[in-house]
């Protein structure tokens, strides 16, 4: 797996219907599709969950070679699931049994419906950060989270620490990569070799990737300082979100998919 392959908090730039929307819908549809992946209970609701998520990544323009890229980061963490799930599931119809190894149907079928709900969980989120732009995402964090501010909380800051996480994530992947890419070129080894190996192979990266944050995070704090940067109160925008007929629309679809969902929990249907 190449660092580069990690999609979460990239952005895609794009004129589609979904880069359209606003972001304030947007988050809220990731959160209720998030969400709605933890009610579905049967094989057939997640087809139907996946043939939604397909037909938003096809109106989004976003490759789905691009977005499929994001699942080899977590590829390990899908085989560690399907694996504690096959084991440790009992169940009553025994397919293979071995010393005080026993892996059920039951087993199986809970192994492969959790992966299936984890790589929905990686499209769904992906989709959001590479259809949304940094200060889109904080504006609409900050809205949908202004009704705090009343309780005492700072919802522009919590906004705006929530973007920048999520932005700099493919900026330290970025540097991991050239570290990796500079060592590499001095001799080190970081393919070849055990697990522990490589594992041991990627602590020379740590104090220089946690040089390289401090040093970005410095520089981030100083731009915005030059720049007489202040958040909260008296703050203004040069684009003011605005709901449109697309966004009610969008809106409309969200609530016929959830609504769908819990119908089918509700009744166990399908």
């Amino acid at each position: 797996m190449a660092i580069r392959d990690i999609t979460l908090g990239q952005y895609f730039p794009g004129e589609s219907v979904i880069h359209r929307l606003d972001p304030r819908v947007k988050i809220i549809a990731t959160l209720a599709f998030l969400v709605s992946l933890f009610f579905i209970k049967s094989f057939s609701f997640f087809a139907f969950a996946a043939v939604c998520l397909a037909i938003c990544i096809k109106l989004s323009g976003v490759p789905f070679k691009f977005m499929a890229k994001g699942l080899k980061a977590i590829m390990l963490l899908i085989l560690l699931t399907m694996v504690v799930n096959m084991l440790f599931t009992p169940g009553e119809v025994v397919i293979f049994s071995i010393w005080k190894i026993t892996i059920t149907k039951e087993g199986i079928y809970r192994a492969f419906f959790m992966a299936i709900r984890l790589v929905l969980l990686i499209f769904g989120s992906s989709l959001l950060t590479l259809t949304t732009k940094p200060i889109a995402l904080t504006d609409g964090l900050e809205r949908l989270m202004s009704p705090l501010s009343k309780l005492g909380l700072p919802a522009h800051e919590l906004a705006m620490m929530m973007t920048i996480a999520l932005r700099f994530i493919p900026t330290l992947l970025d540097e991991t990569d050239k570290i990796m890419k500079a060592q590499t070129a001095r001799g080190a080894d970081f393919e070849n070799g055990n697990l522990k190996e490589k594992a041991k192979a990627l602590i020379p990266l740590l104090v220089p990737l946690f040089v390289s944050a401090f040093r970005i995070a410095s520089d981030l704090a100083m731009a915005m300082e030059a720049r007489c940067y202040h958040g909260g109160s008296g703050r203004t925008r040069m684009n003011e979100m605005k709901m449109k007929s697309s966004d009610a629309w969008a809106f409309v679809l969200l609530v016929v998919y959830f609504a769908a969902i819990i119908v089918s929990r509700r009744f166990d249907l399908f």
